[in-house]
């Protein structure tokens, strides 16, 4: 995993929402928190029922990164603060990677959130009855 400038982490994300992103985040909490592994949840937005499977799964609290109702600063400054104490980041996108809160920008979006925190993303996609189309989905 890469650092987010002095931190590692993960952001997972989704081509949509119901593609399978809470599931891969909670999976991957639980296998690094039992490898040892401190590990530090967030979802992007405001979301109160991701989170509570995110403790669940690594008994640890998770946090959301809002750009919505938040500044940059505030979101860097909460992750940062929160990092202090952690080995690995996970945090878990919204709906889509590109998908926030207008059509015109990246406000509220998972792609914002990765790139404000220098994350990489793992984009989880529904490979159903797919096949090559998978590989143009995935490249753009």
């Amino acid at each position: 995993m890469k650092t987010s400038d002095k931190y590692k982490g993960l952001v997972i994300a989704g081509t949509h929402s119901s593609v399978g992103k809470s599931s891969i985040s909670v999976g991957l909490m639980h296998l690094l928190m039992q490898k040892g592994y401190s590990i530090k949840p967030f979802k992007v937005g405001p979301d109160y029922i991701d989170p509570s499977h995110h403790k669940r799964s690594c008994g640890r609290p998770s946090y959301n990164l809002d750009t919505v109702m938040c500044t940059h600063k505030y979101v860097k400054d909460l992750f940062s603060d929160i990092m202090n104490e952690g080995d690995i980041a996970i945090v878990e996108g919204v709906m889509g990677l590109h998908d926030g809160a207008s059509a015109k920008s990246e406000k509220g979006s998972t792609a914002e959130v990765a790139k404000l925190l220098n994350l990489p993303v793992l984009l989880v996609i529904d490979g159903r009855a797919m096949a090559r189309s998978s590989a143009a989905l995935v490249l753009g």
